[in-house]
């Protein structure tokens, strides 16, 4: 049992596990996801901490085939500018390492912003708090879990 998935359990949010094997190798853990679970890239979503120029960190949660815009979490989140949080920072914050990031279960609550793409999505897929470990929840659930805010967040093709 992860965090994520214990903090499901606590709040009592409809969920489902996905388990899958993961491949060392992979580049993209998001797409790795979407693959080997035959799930659309549109459903599975990655989870990216950012840091802010006070040096607060905020989370992310934007579909495995996009890219965030800096501009727009940094607007969303009421700062100037923002950057990718450094990995040794975001271990110690979230208590998870890279690819298992989950917006559930940190060690301490992020401020979260999820992509507006995910209202377009019957059920969404984060990670469950380990690499080749999903958790499928309702968009309505995450943003309760979390208290995120949804809002646009990914850079347009």
């Amino acid at each position: 049992m992860t965090p994520a998935i214990n903090a499901a359990k606590k709040l009592a949010l409809k969920h489902q596990i996905h388990e899958y094997q993961h491949d060392i190798s992979c580049a993209s853990y998001g797409m790795e996801a979407a693959e080997k679970l035959g799930i659309p890239h549109g459903q599975v979503f990655k989870t990216l901490v950012v840091a802010l120029p006070d040096k607060a960190l905020v989370v992310a949660v934007i579909p495995v085939a996009s890219k965030l815009s800096m501009k727009l979490i940094a607007k969303a989140a009421g700062a100037k500018k923002a950057a990718m949080a450094e990995p040794a920072q975001v271990a110690r914050s979230t208590g998870y390492v890279l690819g298992g990031v989950s917006p559930l279960g940190q060690k301490k609550p992020l401020p979260t912003f999820i992509d507006s793409s995910a209202q377009q999505q019957p059920s969404l897929l984060v990670s469950a708090g380990r690499r080749g470990l999903e958790i499928e929840l309702s968009l309505v659930d995450l943003v309760g879990a979390t208290q995120g805010m949804v809002t646009g967040l990914c850079l347009q093709s």
